[in-house]
């Protein structure tokens, strides 16, 4: 759907259509809310911990958004902004845990419930959004997909996930919501799995199928989990558990884009060696084809370099299948973190002390 709108639609008008949507979902989230919050309690603004938060956030995410064009480590902006980002990270444990009003309240770390909903969500969501990103970059680049249908191959992820949230929100509190987790995780893990036995023989209705299953394992995901974060927990520390948990989630998720797409190129290059090695003036089937694109007129270096395209189409190809088997693999594992959880089944999100 994004691939369509960005073919189709001018910048303009993609502008003019998200700021209505934009301002109707506001007023629809302040109509919600705006008779149940009453308000913010007045506290004393932690400046200093707003600062190294800031700072601590700002080199990290300046960090890996820049680490893969500046070569990660081999750079020293990438170090010197990853000594940053550690130095502050470390001030602000420190100060956090010692504030009388912290900015962040690092000590809800200390629930179980809290530490491994978290920690398994901000994990899964890594992962997810890394294959998110990976497989229309995948399509588009070295399958010959346009934006239109790479779109068109990424967004029935929808269709199962519209169809079985309200499901999964109505049960959860009757359910176990690790029960639902790991429906979800081994959803995630069997659709990957599917993507990992991708070539670039694959048809569109062979990428389509994992995409629109998919949607089950998205149905399940963020509610229970939500769920067992919120497990237990007493009504006035639910504002600071939901922004810790969503900051550590999304922060998961731009460091997942950037370890995937760094790990893509890695694999692929060494895949590209391995395959470069075999295309000897001795292969008779590298030498059928040079000889099949000179008589088609192709003049030697344009015969060369259509070769080395077909190389990086299949080390690309076998790199992100690579990462495929890897997030197929760690999507299970996470089934076994999220059972050390102990959530408190059918009780509501604030009901009363942390369960440790």
């Amino acid at each position: 759907l994004g691939g369509w709108i960005t073919d189709n639609i001018s910048w303009p008008w993609i502008f003019y259509i998200n700021v209505p949507i934009g301002l109707l979902a506001a007023a629809m989230t302040w109509s919600i809310y705006r008779k149940r919050d009453p308000g913010p309690r007045r506290v004393p603004l932690d400046v200093v911990g707003l600062g190294l938060l800031v700072l601590f956030i700002g080199a990290m995410q300046i960090m890996v958004d820049k680490g893969k064009e500046l070569d990660w480590f081999a750079s020293g902006q990438i170090v010197a902004l990853a000594v940053v980002s550690a130095v502050a990270f470390l001030f602000f444990l420190a100060w956090e845990l010692t504030e009388k009003h912290p900015i962040v309240d690092l000590q809800l770390f200390a629930q179980r419930n809290f530490l491994v909903g978290t920690m398994s969500l901000a994990l899964a969501y890594g992962l997810f959004f890394g294959n998110i990103v990976l497989l229309p970059l995948w399509l588009q680049l070295y399958m010959g997909y346009t934006a239109t249908w790479a779109g068109l191959a990424t967004a029935p992820v929808g269709l199962l996930a519209i169809l079985l949230s309200p499901w999964v929100g109505k049960n959860v509190h009757r359910i176990d919501p690790r029960a639902l987790a790991t429906v979800s995780f081994v959803g995630f893990g069997i659709v990957i799995g599917m993507r990992a036995h991708f070539n670039t023989q694959a048809d569109f209705i062979t990428i389509l199928i994992p995409t629109v299953l998919q949607g089950a394992a998205v149905a399940f995901f963020f509610i229970p989990l939500q769920a067992i974060v919120f497990s237990g927990m007493s009504a006035e520390r639910m504002p600071s558990a939901s922004g810790l948990s969503n900051f550590v989630r999304i922060t998961a998720g731009a460091i997942g884009t950037s370890i995937f797409t760094t790990l893509w190129d890695s694999r692929a290059q060494l895949h590209h060696a391995r395959l470069a090695e075999s295309m000897s003036q001795t292969n008779s089937a590298l030498l059928q084809t040079l000889a099949q694109l000179r008589a088609g007129g192709f003049s030697e270096a344009q015969a060369l370099a259509s070769v080395n395209r077909l190389i990086d189409q299949q080390a690309y190809t076998m790199a992100v299948t690579d990462l495929f088997y890897l997030s197929s693999a760690v999507f299970f594992l996470l089934v076994g973190v999220i059972w050390l959880a102990r959530p408190k089944l059918g009780a509501g999100a604030g009901g009363g002390g942390g369960a440790h």
